[in-house]
């Protein structure tokens, strides 16, 4: 059964336009509502069910939260207000709270222009599959608002943030911290802007903050994971040891060296792996996805820990890390998930876990990464016919074929259609960067051909 309305991320889309209008979120905060009253949560007769609603910093978080909250509370839920947080606090303070569910209001490392909602479980976890097809089903069905008696309650949540930001420390090891550490922490001018310095700050670190001056408009705008020119930069003029770049939802992170040198999710995830194999507090093995670089794969394996692809997004990923009972995992853009730490991808989480590992070794970046080196990738996206399966035209797969013969083992071939363009996404990686670049125009020049 295909979803109309969630993706892999909730739903999202530009704001004013369908579905991110104030009329369809109350209906989807309504039928979100009338899904979790119905749940069996051992509440007395006169118990709500409790959702807990947090944001980013985009102007139209004010809107999208009020439409929320007028659904859920028309369905007899009670609204807990959390204000800016990053996603991974929402799904932490949802459990913390007991709470039923968890709404985040983001479009992650998008432009101000788009927004979105997700949900977590209350165990802060993505929403199963059966309950976001009931609440879609929700939708086609009109608000019935509940007698007054049984409306929902709404109540600001004023100690979120230092919440949060305690969770974060205690997933550092009590017997070390930051002192003598200068860092140069870039929030996108996103959810984590009054969070992320001062938990590292309260770790020992000197911290410079920089991207901490949203206005609604600028999130993710030259700042953040997605941009990380001025964290370089930044690093450089303040003579830090290390940058730390977030998306403006705060799941998402890359960091940058003292000589301004970039690393990305693939790196991180390295260090992180490889220090808890050697302590030996690794479980199971680790999951990268489609995109992540053979290098990663070939490093992790000459350790002997096992390794496992999930389809791109972090979704995909914590769904096979759950079916291998593994704990570790992420992507080569910046989600990494440490299941022993948090229930959810958290960069604020995850770039103390390099920290940890930095400080444990005795190491820089640079030197608990000497063993891997990324192998060249180049990423072609190829304008195809709507619903057009190019991956299947002979003269397509005649030229992938090629292209795999050519590298002879030592690269690797990736075809994958957009989700949500009429893309195809031309996906090459190899010891040997010419030929990288090669085939993946070469295979590029075909799919045209063929569109």
């Amino acid at each position: 059964m295909g979803r109309k309305y969630f993706g892999t991320d909730g739903v999202r889309g530009k704001v004013g336009e369908y579905p991110i209008t104030p009329e369809f979120v109350m209906h989807l905060g309504y039928s979100a509502g009338k899904v979790l009253a119905a749940a069996d949560w051992n509440l007395s007769q006169d118990e709500n069910p409790g959702v807990l609603i947090g944001k980013d910093t985009r102007i139209s978080g004010y809107l999208l939260e009020s439409a929320l909250q007028a659904g859920l509370i028309a369905a007899g839920v009670d609204v807990y207000l959390a204000g800016p947080v990053p996603t991974p606090a929402v799904a932490y303070l949802t459990r913390a709270l007991r709470l039923q569910a968890g709404i985040v209001i983001s479009a992650s490392h998008n432009p101000f222009e788009d927004n979105g909602i997700k949900f977590f479980s209350s165990q802060g976890e993505k929403l199963p599959d059966e309950i976001e097809y009931a609440i879609e089903a929700g939708l086609e069905t009109p608000i019935v608002t509940m007698p007054s008696a049984r409306l929902g309650k709404a109540k600001r949540i004023d100690d979120a943030a230092g919440r949060y930001i305690e969770f974060c420390k205690s997933s550092f090891p009590y017997d070390l911290d930051l002192r003598g550490l200068k860092l140069v922490v870039d929030c996108a001018h996103g959810a984590a802007y009054h969070i992320a310095r001062h938990v590292f700050h309260e770790m020992g670190a000197d911290v410079v903050a920089i991207g901490v001056q949203p206005d609604g408009k600028n999130i993710n705008d030259g700042y953040g994971a997605t941009a990380p020119a001025n964290l370089q930069q930044a690093v450089k003029d303040h003579r830090a040891d290390i940058g730390i770049a977030l998306d403006g939802d705060g799941d998402r992170l890359v960091m940058v060296d003292a000589a301004g040198r970039l690393y990305d999710g693939d790196h991180l995830l390295y260090i992180i792996a490889r220090h808890r194999h050697a302590q030996g507090t690794l479980k199971g093995g680790v999951v990268g996805t489609l995109m992540t670089n053979l290098a990663f794969e070939h490093a992790v394996q000459r350790l002997g820990i096992p390794f496992q692809r999930a389809k791109v997004g972090d979704r995909y990923v914590m769904e096979l890390l759950q079916q291998q009972d593994w704990q570790l995992g992420g992507e080569n853009s910046g989600h990494i998930i440490c299941l022993d730490r948090h229930t959810t991808g958290d960069g604020i989480i995850s770039a103390l876990q390099v920290l940890h590992a930095l400080r444990a070794n005795k190491q820089t970046l640079a030197q608990a990464v000497a063993d891997l080196t990324l192998y060249p990738q180049i990423l072609l996206n190829v304008p195809v016919s709507k619903g057009a399966d190019c991956t299947a035209h002979a003269s397509v797969r005649a030229a992938v074929a090629a292209a795999e013969t050519a590298l002879d083992g030592k690269g690797r071939v990736l075809l994958r259609p957009s989700g949500t363009e009429p893309l195809l996404r031309v996906m090459v990686e190899g010891e040997d960067g010419s030929k990288v670049r090669h085939w993946a125009e070469s295979i590029a020049q075909v799919v045209r051909e063929v569109a």
